[in-house]
């Protein structure tokens, strides 16, 4: 997103929140600092931390701790040559039910030659009857690293609530080099949910993307995974997608966790440093 485009838009409109955050991550110094940051409306950031030195870990902030139809949240990240960034959230996003509109999000990430990012939020709670749209673009140049992950809580099973109504269209783009290498295209609605061919009533859904990757750590997520149900891993070219489903976001979160740990040390090139608002 070029800052030049961002326009000032009055919060609580009748359009709903427009929100947009720019971050851009350099190294200097002898570690990765946070070199610009620009917002609109409710996203900010806390203060970076530096739990395993030269990388920084950063969380981004959602203040009115959900999303409403009419909402449009875009969230642009740039991590510049040899930097190392670790972006994670201090709790669950939410996606509230909808008279009818869209709420939208869009996440744009660029990782140059050289640098690391790991978009790594907690899972997203979606709401029955929440009317979503969200899209990631991600551009990896040639030498960068990359681990992300996207988790989704449909309904609330522990208030008895299911998604008997609703719909959330997922788009995920991702160019090496300039070109375009990979793109999915997902749309989970009451019928998807319940169908054996879709969800099969499972409540959590997740995907997680590593690169780059080879036979050798593909191995490693097989073995981790084992003779789970529910759980699956391929390798496209040097990319390693990983996927399951599970009745409880906790426990698929806690998979994909086990999954970053495994996989950084060869992905990232660092050892497993979990975020510490992931303990609370």
């Amino acid at each position: 997103m070029n800052p030049d485009t961002l326009e000032t838009i009055s919060a609580g409109s009748s359009q709903g929140w427009q929100a947009q955050l720019e971050l851009g991550f350099e190294y200097k110094h002898g570690k990765t600092v946070l070199a610009h940051r620009r917002h609109i409306g409710p996203l900010t950031v806390q203060r970076p931390f530096y739990p395993e030195g030269e990388v920084c870990h950063l969380y981004v902030l959602h203040p009115p701790g959900g999303v409403v139809a009419g909402d449009c949240l875009a969230i642009t990240i740039n991590a510049a040559t040899n930097s190392a960034a670790l972006v994670t959230t201090p709790a669950a996003g939410k996606f509230y039910r909808s008279d009818g509109k869209l709420a939208r999000q869009t996440v744009a990430l660029t990782v140059a030659a050289g640098a690391s990012l790991e978009w790594l939020p907690q899972e997203t709670i979606i709401y029955e009857g929440a009317q979503v749209a969200a899209e990631m673009r991600l551009e990896l140049a040639a030498g960068a690293k990359f681990i992300g992950w996207e988790i989704l809580a449909l309904g609330r099973p522990a208030a008895q609530e299911s998604f008997t109504s609703g719909e959330v269209g997922m788009n995920w783009q991702i160019f090496r080099a300039g070109d375009l290498f990979y793109r999915e295209r997902l749309l989970i609605d009451a019928e998807a949910f319940a169908a054996n061919w879709g969800l099969d009533g499972h409540s959590a859904c997740g995907t997680l993307f590593a690169y780059p990757a080879t036979t050798v750590q593909l191995a490693v997520v097989q073995t981790l995974i084992g003779d789970s149900v529910g759980r699956g891993v391929t390798l496209l070219d040097d990319l390693l997608i990983c996927r399951a489903l599970d009745t409880r976001a906790d426990r698929l979160r806690d998979f994909f966790q086990e999954v970053w740990m495994c996989l950084r040390p060869d992905v990232v090139g660092r050892k497993a440093c979990a975020p510490r608002i992931w303990a609370t």
